[in-house]
């Protein structure tokens, strides 16, 4: 067969499918918008690389704070910049305030002038939430005038919330961790580039398993209508064309349905690119300028779709003879074989069972055995599913009208009924795979941080040189703080500079001091010593040497300068009984009574305040937040937790579910258009129900049937697939096999919501089919 003759097949029919009246252009039109819907997916897929490169570049040309300590003189270059992070509620705010020290200092990407005392530029989002009704309490706490917005230049999405305000006398408080001067923007600190070997699997299964659903709809979209087609078909047979010639004919069909669906992707991609920058998803947000597909990926989308249209079309037609008096396929087709079916799932295992053990000690995964094993799997749900729904339903029994109309129909095309819950069924087993693979391995990645949360909900830490007592009272006056426990806390050694012994120092009131030691009795003006802490080795070597000058905050190499202060080591230290402290861990050193060190040593150490909370005063922490920036506003409030996760997998798994959120939309909005389609098709069969007195109420419970049957068998497939697949995965990884019934549950919970939301939806434009004059016909 010549090139030649496929192309004019082909092209007559894209002529069909363009000039064949309504029938045409409505069964192209509702190929185009699921083939556009999943077209729209993968282009923003694409573009998924180039978010999270653009993300990553702006948070890194913003970087300001250097962590490696190096000493910078202050000239009419430098910028001194503190780190006033703060919290609302569940929202993170990043805050800065700069103080420029001369007319050359490097402005902040997304400013155009520096903010004066007083003033602050904020981030648009920042602007609306301080406008609304109930940001109350943070506008208490930034209560600067705004002069203006950032720029998209300075912000990594169009949701967050951020500010710089103007600042003066920053340059005392400089220690290199919060407040560092500084003579440029960006990055200085080395990337890690150690790559764990679980994550980079976790992210390609995350890939696969958000993608093969679109793949499924794509190829269900391009046999929308194909009854109808068949039988129009048939009439070519009759003025000569062979079935060969007729295949490439519905071929060509297609072709016009995807390339026409590549264009209404296009248009849906660029509408909800710029639908992107105005919602915001599990705290993830973007700029509709971050979304530009990688060209390569966007060309590989336009190339794949129409391929995959043509190929999906002639292998299905193979299983249809159409002859020139009607389409064989009417009659009851012959009975589908399972072993070769079981073939892919089988071979999927096989791809994946060399690596299981390996673990991260075993070296990277095999990322094509991988990809390959998933692909096969979830493959696998698609052609089990239709012999697993024609072999239930030829085995149903009697019922009620509706029942039997339902299971008579499925019988005839449960094919058609499987095509439609494949997206489902495959996207409910990738999703039980990734919750088990997620809830297995989370224990590696989500770490106990010891904090008693008992005893305290948050710490406060105040500026080198802020005044503890007077910010303690204020935060004892505080509405929902319960306790209230206030210590000045840092380090001594035995020479100013770099000293070759050190024990922790913590001064405290009695009631405090209790709180992280044993004291058999306690009044200001004790000292007290407490040894064999963890970490802890001259301790005790220095509390013998009573007498002895000691050092308070000593300077190290490499570290910021440091003002240190001399103490001596007091006759008559009383040794205190070890006791975790509400940090967890066990606090060694000396603890002093405030009067046991001079006034002007207590300069040397850092106020940190521990807050016990009434969990039912409204807003409390915020109310926290507003004391501890009045009382200091270089301090740092953190409320505490009792585990702490590593931000790459917290990165991945909020990927997840924002491609799940994406997903099952478009799982949502195909499956619509496919029932539409069904119904349209069925219009004549349920005009004629209708006209020979058939209920209205029997035909909704009958298609609601045609739907539930499939969905539950597929769900049920679904469940099975995805759990061997979890299992075989957390044996990859070396992880104990523990199955997470609540996530299977809810899994199918939302693929099985998904279906009853579009059958309900379905169910209007179900009620206007069914009328007698549906039967009219020209």
């Amino acid at each position: 067969m010549s090139m030649g003759q496929w192309a004019r097949d082909l092209g007559m029919g894209v002529r069909f499918a363009v000039a064949g009246g309504r029938e045409g252009w409505t069964r192209a039109l509702l190929t185009a918008v699921g083939v556009g819907l999943g077209v729209a997916l993968l282009l923003l897929t694409t573009a998924v690389p180039n978010m999270l490169s653009v993300r990553h570049e702006r948070d890194s040309a913003r970087s300001d704070i250097d962590y490696s300590f190096a000493e910078k003189k202050k000239s009419d270059r430098t910028l001194v910049v503190a780190d006033v992070d703060t919290d609302f509620r569940n929202k993170n705010i990043r805050g800065r305030e700069l103080e420029p020290e001369g007319a050359k200092a490097p402005l902040p990407p997304g400013l155009e002038k520096f903010p004066a005392v007083g003033e602050m530029v904020v981030s648009p989002a920042l602007k609306r939430l301080l406008e609304s009704d109930d940001a109350k309490l943070l506008r208490e706490r930034l209560p600067e005038r705004i002069v203006g917005t950032i720029q998209e230049t300075g912000l990594i999405g169009s949701h967050e919330l951020a500010f710089f305000r103007g600042g003066g006398g920053l340059a005392p408080y400089i220690d290199g961790a919060r407040v560092a001067r500084i003579d440029r923007f960006g990055d200085t600190t080395p990337t890690e580039t150690r790559t764990d070997p679980v994550l980079i699997l976790m992210v390609i299964v995350v890939f696969v398993v958000l993608l093969m659903p679109v793949a499924v709809f794509i190829a269900a979209a391009v046999r929308f209508g194909g009854e109808r087609r068949d039988r129009r078909l048939a009439a070519l047979r009759l003025v000569g064309s062979d079935s060969r010639m007729t295949r490439r004919i519905a071929a060509g069909e297609a072709l016009a349905g995807s390339v026409l669906g590549l264009v209404f992707g296009t248009g849906f991609f660029l509408l909800g690119r710029e639908v992107a920058g105005s919602v915001e998803v599990f705290d993830v947000s973007v700029f509709p300028s971050y979304l530009n597909p990688s060209p390569a990926l966007a060309l590989l989308v336009g190339i794949a779709v129409p391929a995959a249209a043509v190929l999906v079309t002639m292998f299905a037609m193979r299983g249809v003879v159409i002859e020139p008096l009607g389409v064989v396929r009417t009659a009851k087709p012959t009975r589908r074989r399972l072993w070769w079916r079981l073939l892919l799932p089988l071979g999927g295992l096989a791809m994946l069972w060399p690596m299981i053990g390996q673990g991260r000690d075993g070296g990277t995964f095999n990322e094509y055995l991988v990809i390959g094993g998933v692909l096969l799997l979830l493959i696998g749900v698609t052609t089990l599913l239709p012999w697993v729904v024609e072999a239930v339903v030829a085995r149903l029994g009697s019922g009620g009208v509706a029942w039997q109309l339902a299971v008579r129909r499925l019988q005839l095309s449960s094919g058609t009924a499987a095509r439609m819950v494949n997206g489902v069924a495959v996207a409910v087993a990738g999703a039980i795979a990734l919750q088990m693979l997620f809830a297995g391995v989370e224990n590696d990645y989500t770490k106990n941080t010891g904090y008693d949360t008992e005893r305290a909900q948050i710490q406060v830490s105040l500026s080198r040189g802020a005044r503890l007592d007077p910010a303690a009272g204020k935060f004892r006056d505080t509405e929902g703080v319960r306790q209230v426990y206030a210590y000045a806390e840092g380090y001594l050694g035995e020479r100013p500079k770099e000293p070759n012994m050190g024990a922790e120092v913590t001064v405290g009131d009695c009631a405090s001091l209790r709180e992280v030691a044993k004291l058999s009795s306690c009044r200001d003006g004790d000292a007290f010593y407490v040894t064999n802490a963890e970490y802890d080795e001259d301790t005790r070597k220095l509390a013998k040497d009573a007498g002895r000058t000691v050092f308070l905050d000593p300077s190290y190499e490499g570290g910021p300068r440091r003002e240190e202060a001399a103490w001596t080591v007091p006759q008559g230290l009383k040794q205190a009984g070890m006791r975790m402290d509400p940090m967890g861990r066990e606090r060694g050193g000396f603890l002093l009574t405030p009067k046991a060190l001079p006034t002007a040593a207590q300069t040397a150490l850092r106020g940190q305040v521990y807050l016990k909370l009434d969990a039912s005063v409204p807003d409390v922490y915020d109310r926290v937040r507003n004391t501890s920036a009045a009382a200091d506003p270089l301090s740092q409030p953190m409320a505490w937790s009792s585990t702490r996760t590593s931000d790459r997998y917290d990165t991945l798994r909020t990927g997840l579910f924002v491609g799940a959120v994406a997903v099952m939309a478009l799982i949502g909005a195909s499956l619509l258009v496919s029932q539409l389609e069904q119904l349209r098709d069925r219009k004549k069969l349920l005009s004629s129900l209708v006209a020979f007195g058939t209920r209205r109420r029997t035909l909704s419970l009958s298609v609601l049937w045609q739907t539930a049957i499939p969905i539950a068998l597929g769900l049920l497939l679904a469940s099975v697939v995805g759990m061997t697949l979890g299992v075989v995965l957390l044996k990859m990884t070396d992880t104990p096999v523990v199955v997470d019934w609540m996530s299977v549950l809810s899994m199918t919970g939302t693929g099985a919501g998904v279906v009853l939301a579009v059958t309900l939806l379905s169910l209007p434009p179900l009620l206007r089919l069914m009328r007698p004059d549906g039967l009219r016909t020209e």
